[in-house]
This record gives C-alpha cells, structure tokens and sequence, in this order.
C-alpha cells in the first residue's frame, strides 16, 4: 500500500488504482494502461503475484538485453523467464522448441492468458501456417514457437530478419552441445542464430548441462558472452529410491500398492518391454497405456493427450516419452530399466512432482542393466573420445545406484552442488521411514484438505469445470487452470469479479475469459450449502 501521507485523499485513491488494480478496472474507470514492467506483466498476464526463486534476476537480464543461459531444475519456471522479457520488450520473440505437442501446449497457454502467441509446424495445414506467418508478418504476433530444423532454412532467416525480432530464447538447450547426453543435430544448426541476428538477446535455457556443457551452449549461442544463471538442481519433494531388480513386473505392482490412483510414468528400455509392463498393469486393473516410437503419431498423441487431461494414467513409455511433459500431478516415476546416465535420469525424474507436492522416483537395478548398456556404448557410431564419455556418464549412475551415503547428495554432486543429507531417500530413510518421509506427508496433505469438507467438495467441483472447459476448448486441464490456482479458488471462495482476480493464477485475459463461468459454480455451491444448513 502507499506509504506517501503528505497528498489528499484524492490522489492516494487514483495512485492506488495505478498502483494495484487490474486493467479491466482501470480501463473502465478511464484510467490508462500503466507503462509495462516485468512485474506488471507477471500480475496482469499470468496472475502471479511474485517471481519464484532464481527467475527475476533471469528475466531483468534478458529485459536489459543480455545473452543468458540458465540451467533451472525441471518445474522450476524456465517458460515464464522468456514469456515475461519477450512481453516487455515489444516486438516479435521467437522460441525454439524440439516438439510439436510442446509447441502447441505453450501457445494454447498463453492464448488463454491473452498472449498472441504462434507457432508453424510439420502437424498444421499449410494454410494454417501461411495465416500464422501473415499474423507474424502484419507484427500481431508476440511469440513464434519454431523447431531448430524449421528456423534454421535460409527462407526462413531471411523473412524473419525482415520482422522486429526482440528476444530469441532457447528451449531444452543441452540437445545442442556434443558434450551433453542428448545431442540432437538439428540443434547444432543453431550457432548461426547470432550471426543472423545480431544485437538481438539470446537466452538458452535447460535442466541439465554440467560446466562442460554450459561452456559449450554459451560458445556456439553467444559466442562465449552470455551470462549464466545455474540454480539448485535439487527437487527435495522427490523421494528418491533403488532396489535390486529381480522381477520387475512384481516389483512395480508392489511400488504401486502405495501410488493407488495417482499418475505416473513408468520407462523401460525396450518397446516391447514398455508393452508388456502396460499388459501386465491392465491385467491388474490399472489404466495403463503403452508409449514409443514403433506406434503411429496418431496413437502417441492420443496417449499424450489422455495423459495430460485425466487422472490415474500411468504411461509405460521408451525414452520417447517425456520431454515437453508438463502434467503438474505426475506423483511417480518408475524405472524399469538404468537409464543411459545420471543426466538422462534427472530429466526422467523431473517429470515427477512439478506441483511440488511428495512425489517418488525408484528405480530397479540390476547387473545384466549395466550389461546391456555397455553394448549399446559399443554399437554406437561414434568416435572413441565419445564413447569415452559415454562409459563415464554410465559410470557415475552405477556409482549413484550402488551408493551407501544420501542418494541426493550423490546425484546433485554429479551437477558440482554440495547438499547435506536429505532425509528423503532410501538410504537416509533406512528401513523406517521419520515423520515427515513423503507418504506421511501425503496422508497430512489429505487430513488437511478433508478438515473443511465443504472446501474439498468445492475442490472437486472446480476440477470438473475446469475438465469440461479443457475438453471443448481441446487443451489440458492444466493450461485453463492449474491445481494450485484451484485449491487457492476453493479457500478463497471469491464471489466477486475483483474477488476472483485476487486468486493464484489469475491474469487479466483469464479473469474476462473464465471468471463468469467460475463464479456462477462457486455461487451455486455457496446457495446449496446455505440452504442445505437452513434445512
């Protein structure tokens, strides 16, 4: 609130109203738009009231007009450090993103948050991408979601070199460097990003590249100029857990028992591995569905899609499987198999417990799992100073697997983080698990929202809205609210407009969008529970 005493009333009233209200108050009261920050972007646009830990620095960065690299644990936010600078700064912002679904999910997100957002991809109609390009071209577009192979055409740098190109940011970045665990090719192609945009800022942003990798991100990108931001890569809501294979289909049904109902993924090496875990769940009465890529695209996107929007999916999917997924509920991951380093399975992992609600990664080990990836090392096609480097990264998840001392502290001192004893794995946890281990809080979590009945009825009452909306407009629940923004919902039972601009979540384009259908549910609920006392 203003801290000024010496105006009138009359001025604190109107500076008040600049200070704090949104723009569709503003606009009816005739006030102008305030002049566009980083923080009034954040509340208006997204609803937040506050940047999360490590992103505002990011974000300032960008603003000011500085290369960036910033390796952020997955869940941590890295979209909003580009979607806000690339609002503030005006003009057009292109993002490169590796997958179609990605790509879409972004843009269907921040469409909804009144973001003139784009992308052209291989999965639309030529017309559709021709109107996209119209729209980009007539300087509608805020944000263009492009794939490395799509950007990289020399039709396609020269028409957007025509266009007020303002910010380029860099999804998923480690595929670019030759020393990470995921090098992709078509990312290579991006060291001519600078060249042919000179001037324009650069971010680079990923979840993992160790010192290595950034040096080389930062080479090819910026050549060697950016400014690296590197946050904890510790997820302490991740328990996390390994036992020696012996049967893996009994093992994880027993992992299971304690994950009744909830959403996860389970990876296996193999596709037919992945199909024969997903039989053998349906045979035991769980909603599983197999993922890799011998299926068609059809299928993946189907099994994509009913992940996301529904409850209780568990997918058991290849490596195929995975990035881009941003289903905030996804309470475990399970591998049936070793991954192919420590770096591949702090992506896997992450994909558990975004919410920041208890989540749990366990993984089954066993001898013939080091056998058979040693193989795959040797039938590589590469060179011998990688497949070096490939025996290392399998070495050092060997070591994290067969470690004695905190699992955490093993795999964050992989990423050069020292950490005390986590409390949260296995091997902290021993044979019994303290108060605060994650099942307990789990079962805390739900003596608490059971504490108000009344709150968690209207809980559940937001989620199917929020699901029949999804369903029409064709997007994941998540994209027209989160679960926290709708928990905040049910607490605050806001019965006003200005009320349900108050809630987590909330921007100015999803106050005018939903706000009305929201609140004749929450009024509703409201009357029936008044009348349901009276009676």
């Amino acid at each position: 609130m203003l801290r000024s005493y010496g105006v009138s009333r009359c001025q604190q009233h109107e500076e008040f109203h600049r200070e704090i209200a949104p723009a569709w108050l503003m606009r009816e009261s005739g006030y102008e738009q305030p002049i566009m920050t980083s923080q009034s972007v954040l509340r208006s646009t997204f609803g937040y009231e506050t940047f999360r830990p490590g992103q505002e620095e990011i974000v300032d960065a960008l603003v000011k007009g500085d290369d960036v690299l910033a390796v952020m644990p997955t869940g941590a936010g890295k979209s909003l450090c580009y979607q806000v600078p690339a609002l503030v700064r005006g003009g057009l912002a292109i993002v490169v993103s590796p997958l179609v679904a990605l790509m879409q999910d972004q843009v269907s997100a921040l469409k909804l948050a009144g973001v003139q957002a784009e992308t052209i991809n291989s999965a639309q109609t030529r017309e559709e991408n021709v109107a996209v390009w119209r729209s980009v071209s007539r300087g509608e577009t805020r944000l263009l979601y492009l794939s490395p192979e799509r950007l990289m055409t020399d039709r396609m740098l020269a028409a957007l070199q025509a266009c007020d190109v303002r910010l380029i940011a860099v999804d998923e970045a480690h595929c670019m460097s030759q020393w990470g665990a995921s090098f992709r090719p078509e990312y290579d192609m991006l060291s001519g990003l600078r060249p042919s945009f000179p001037g324009v800022p650069i971010g680079a942003f990923t979840a993992t590249a160790d010192e290595r990798t950034r040096r080389d991100i930062v080479r090819k990108l910026t050549g060697g100029k950016a400014r690296v931001f590197v946050s904890g890569f510790d997820r302490p809501n991740i328990r996390l857990t390994v036992e020696t294979k012996s049967n893996t289909g009994k093992q994880l049904l027993r992992f299971l028992e304690e994950h009744e109902g909830e959403s996860g993924i389970v990876y296996a090496l193999s596709r037919n591995s992945a199909e024969k875990l997903a039989e053998k769940l349906q045979e035991n009465g769980y909603r599983a569905l197999a993922y890799h890529a011998g299926l068609s695209a059809e299928n993946r996107a189907d099994t994509q899609n009913v992940f996301m929007a529904e409850k209780g999916v568990i997918v058991c999917a290849t490596i195929a499987f995975g990035m881009g997924i941003d289903k905030p509920d996804v309470r475990f991951v399970f591998h049936a198999d070793l991954p192919s380093s420590l770096d591949a399975y702090y992506q896997e992992i992450g994909r558990a417990g975004r919410d920041g609600e208890a989540a749990e990664a366990h993984m089954v080990f066993g001898k013939q799992d080091i056998v058979m990836r040693r193989k795959f090392i040797d039938q590589e096609e590469a060179g011998e100073e990688r497949r070096r480097r490939e025996v290392k990264r399998l070495n050092a998840l060997v070591d994290y697997a067969q470690t004695l001392d905190c699992r955490r502290q093993a795999l964050l001192s992989y990423f050069g983080e020292a950490s005390e004893a986590c409390g949260n794995c296995d091997i902290c946890l021993g044979t019994s698990a303290p108060v605060d281990s994650p099942t307990s809080i789990r079962t805390r979590r739900k003596s608490a929202a059971m504490a108000d009945p009344r709150s968690d009825a209207l809980l559940q009452r937001l989620k199917a809205l929020r699901m029949k909306i999804s369903r029409t407009a064709r997007v994941p629940p998540y994209v027209v609210f989160s679960d926290k923004s709708l928990i905040d919902m049910a607490a605050k039972v806001p019965l006003t407009k200005w009320d349900f601009g108050e809630v987590h979540g909330v921007g100015e384009a999803k106050l005018e969008r939903f706000a009305d259908i929201f609140l004749t549910e929450i009024r509703a609920f409201v009357q029936e529970n008044a009348a349901g006392k009276r009676a």
